[in-house]
């Protein structure tokens, strides 16, 4: 798909009303083809079947890629734990010291598994001209933590500052150059997925996550291809100015903040995504309760017109796909509610009836 220009498009969406939906929701593309998610993490030719599955199943604006924060360290030596429902994790550390760091080797692009995702994408662009494609990657700290040990990584900030920026300092050479390996396929974008920033307090979170994903953004966006950050963790909102600093042109965050506290330091001309409880909700929830959730994150922030409705992260692969039906379903209704409210409020005086508001 051609676009004169994608921040262009990025504008677009900001000033359409009525969005479509565009939740996180790449693994249940392996329900949706009947394989499991460990099969689905090792196979391009399902993967890309499954993006292109996915996008016109719901519809969604962007064909999006998956959200494997696995794939970076494993290609840097990490242990990878798979799984054959669940997306597969990392285990233990491979920098344990100063000298570690050093030694640490930065992989080739394409090396493991960051192979098999570009060439899934790769293949996903010659079936999808509709709609922009993404891909999707790991953030400079969330991926520094699965090299020092995620139980260990903030604590390290503090006792071993040095060690943690020269791993900082590859992993970010490392990930400018698997997103350029992606803008050079043709993608129109990708997420960065930075969550374990989000346990980082606001002294800290600039110089160890968001001073580095600023290098990515200067080195990697443009007119052509654009980057979408993802933080679900509950220190956002108090990371809010340096988060958007990072210069972004879209911005997804989690269920363990309220989204409208997010919305409202940001500004107006970049997309702010969320924030529907993949766990919670598209998971354990039900048809009544998504409804209620997604109706609850829309009435909050309907006013403002960069927000986008989405998932609060990535979807679980075993999510019941009613309630995946149903949360753009409830989307449909709200905006159908609102046109409907509008039209009446210039037609009648609502005041004077005396109705109670919306909760």
């Amino acid at each position: 798909m051609q676009h004169s220009s994608m921040y262009n498009w990025c504008n677009s969406i900001i000033t359409t009303r009525h969005k479509v939906p565009q939740p996180i929701a790449t693994f249940p593309a392996a329900y949706v083809l009947g394989c499991t998610v460990e099969r689905l993490s090792k196979n391009p030719l399902g993967q890309a079947m499954g993006i292109k599955l996915m996008a016109e199943k719901y519809n969604l604006p962007i064909a999006m890629g998956y959200m494997d924060l696995s794939v970076e360290a494993e290609a840097f030596g990490a242990n990878c734990v798979y799984h054959e429902e669940e997306v597969p994790t990392i285990s233990g550390s491979i920098v344990n010291d100063e000298d570690d760091a050093d030694a640490l080797q930065i992989p080739e692009v394409g090396a493991g598994r960051t192979g098999t995702y570009l060439k899934g994408v790769e293949m996903a662009l010659s079936l999808i001209d509709d709609r922009p494609v993404f891909a999707e990657c790991i953030g400079p700290f969330s991926l520094a933590g699965r090299l020092v040990d995620i139980t260990e990584a903030m604590v390290l900030c503090y006792e071993e500052p040095n060690m943690m920026h020269t791993v900082l300092k590859k992993a970010t050479k490392f990930i400018i150059e698997y997103v350029k390996a992606y803008k050079a396929l043709g993608c129109h974008g990708i997420m960065i997925a930075e969550p374990l920033a989000g346990i980082l307090s606001p002294a800290l979170v600039a110089e160890f996550s968001c001073d580095y994903m600023k290098q990515i953004v200067d080195e990697c966006q443009d007119k052509n291809f654009v980057i979408f950050y993802h933080n679900c963790g509950n220190n956002a909102v108090l990371q809010a100015e340096d988060i958007f600093a990072i210069g972004c042109k879209g911005y997804h965050f989690g269920d363990k903040i309220v989204l409208k506290d997010i919305m409202e330091k940001a500004p107006e001309d970049v997309i702010v995504m969320g924030n529907v409880s993949p766990s919670d909700e598209f998971f354990g929830g039900t048809r009544a309760s998504i409804r209620k959730a997604t109706y609850k994150v829309m009435h909050q922030c309907y006013k403002y017109d960069n927000f986008w409705l989405s998932s609060g992260c990535d979807v679980p692969a075993l999510a019941n796909p009613e309630n995946i039906a149903e949360f753009f379903d409830a989307a449909n209704d709200f905006y159908k509610c609102h046109d409907m409210l509008e039209k009446l409020e210039r037609d009648f005086d609502l005041d004077a009836l005396n109705i109670p508001p919306a909760e």
